[in-house]
């Protein structure tokens, strides 16, 4: 139904004008068209929460289809008033820590975390970019932390909708992104001290 690796071309102008509200009802018509535009429009972000809670991108890719398939199936039950990223993160977020929960893998080994940090000085001098650092040290995070920093950090997410997506406490999901972010924190002065205030704001 939608291919999240290589998508199909939109019109810019169109996909810059018509709003994921508009591309529902459009979808809900039976409009196929509007469907791959809206997949084209949150593939990014569903590839990146996915990617943060399962660590293996071949399993972010399905969990992310599969979340696709899963709103186009589900459009009738989406309310108008809601915001539709919300509604459609959470089911990214619901399949892939259920696709945890089936592979026993509740929780990343500080372990297996320090292994996916430790590289050597050449790939270090292959790959002077900020992400790549951000990256792995969002890996060494636990399940929690990585959904939350994602949340946070993605575009037009306020807290309100972090904490609905994410289903945490709202009381106490400040309290949760502070100390995940000074873990994330310590975790990129262990790699990179001299980049660490550039990188985490």
């Amino acid at each position: 139904m939608c291919n999240l690796t290589h998508g199909a071309s939109v019109q810019p102008n169109v996909s810059q004008q018509v709003t994921d509200h508009q591309l529902v009802e459009q979808i809900k018509k039976g409009d196929k068209e509007s469907f791959t535009l809206l997949v084209n429009r949150h593939k990014r972000y569903a590839l990146t929460i996915a990617s943060r809670i399962l660590l293996v991108d071949e399993d972010a890719e399905e969990v992310a289809h599969d979340a696709f398939v899963k709103a186009y199936l589900s459009l009738s039950r989406f309310k108008s008033e809601a915001k539709f990223t919300t509604w459609f993160y959470r089911i990214v977020v619901n399949l892939a820590i259920s696709r945890v929960r089936k592979r026993k893998l509740d929780t990343v080994e500080i372990q297996e975390a320090h292994h996916h940090l430790a590289v050597s000085s050449d790939d270090i001098m292959e790959q002077q970019d900020k992400q790549f650092y951000l990256n792995r040290a969002i890996a060494a995070l636990s399940q929690d932390d990585r959904l939350i920093v994602t949340l946070y950090y993605l575009d037009e997410l306020d807290m309100e909708e972090v904490a609905e997506i994410s289903g945490f406490d709202r009381n106490n999901l400040k309290v949760k992104l502070h100390r995940a972010r000074k873990r994330l924190a310590k975790t990129l002065q262990s790699i990179m001290p001299q980049e660490i205030e550039s990188i985490v704001q």
